[in-house]
């Protein structure tokens, strides 16, 4: 719940009537006095996906993905939809200054949008590992978990075949591999998504910055308010790339010094 009050406070402060935004949280199984806990936060709030059919843990997030799709695609009329964590902090304003220049320029492509990724190994140890994929050695290309925009076909298709489609543990490679036989979608690369499992330091010109704690969330909205500029002071920790699409996916991914 902290979580939740703290993006409330930072970066959904400003009220925007074109976002709608929603806490997916599965219920299933748990106890009564955490349901009426959230009952109470939903009548305040209105703004949790509460899944009854779904045991909310680490091994349950494809199934979460998946399943919220499928009630936002039944209950909301919407463009986009941005999928984010709850550690992920979002300069709103410039995401959906991007989404209005997409649309003006006339695309009629699909778009899934985020950072990619096409050369990472299958994990076979650790919370994350996958027993089932038999695929190949590599995952898809797929936009990292911490943040991705698809547009409403592409939610549209996932909700409508959620029940034949597989689950694995990563839900950002699971999205990867049911939107990978479709035709007419924009792969959009962006170093701007700060999205990956760490995140790569502090760019002004970040959309989205993964792994943040409440604590940071609330120091970088402080800063982006008073300045206009996420940062107290830029930095880099990781170096990034820019996706390659004329090679194949092993070669996809050279990571440069000197960019964000």
């Amino acid at each position: 719940m902290r979580e939740r009050v703290t993006i409330r406070k930072t970066w959904l402060s400003e009220k925007n009537d074109n976002v709608k935004h929603l806490f997916a949280i599965g219920t299933q199984n748990i106890e009564l006095e955490n349901y009426e806990t959230l009952q109470s936060e939903q009548a305040k709030f209105k703004d949790l996906l509460l899944l009854p059919k779904l045991r909310d843990a680490y091994g349950t997030l494809t199934k979460k993905v998946s399943q919220s799709f499928q009630r936002i695609y039944d209950l909301y009329d919407f463009d986009y939809l941005l999928k984010v964590d709850d550690d992920s902090f979002v300069v709103l304003h410039k995401l959906l200054v991007n989404l209005d220049t997409w649309e003006a320029k006339g695309y009629r492509k699909e778009l899934y949008w985020g950072f990619f990724n096409g050369k990472a190994q299958v994990k076979r140890l650790g919370a994350w590992k996958e027993t089932e994929w038999n695929l190949c050695d590599h995952y898809l290309p797929y936009a990292v978990g911490g943040g991705y925009v698809l547009s409403y076909n592409l939610v549209k298709y996932i909700a409508i075949n959620a029940d034949s489609l597989r689950l694995f543990n990563s839900e950002d490679v699971s999205v990867g591999l049911w939107l990978s036989a479709l035709a007419n979608i924009e792969r959009r690369h962006d170093i701007r998504f700060d999205t990956e499992y760490r995140s790569r330091g502090c760019s002004n010109e970040y959309l989205i910055t993964h792994k943040q704690s409440t604590e940071s969330m609330k120091a970088l909205h402080d800063h982006y308010t008073m300045t206009g500029n996420l940062c107290s002071k830029e930095f880099s920790s990781r170096m990034s790339y820019q996706y390659n699409w004329t090679v194949p996916p092993s070669q996809c991914c050279v990571r440069k010094a000197g960019m964000i």
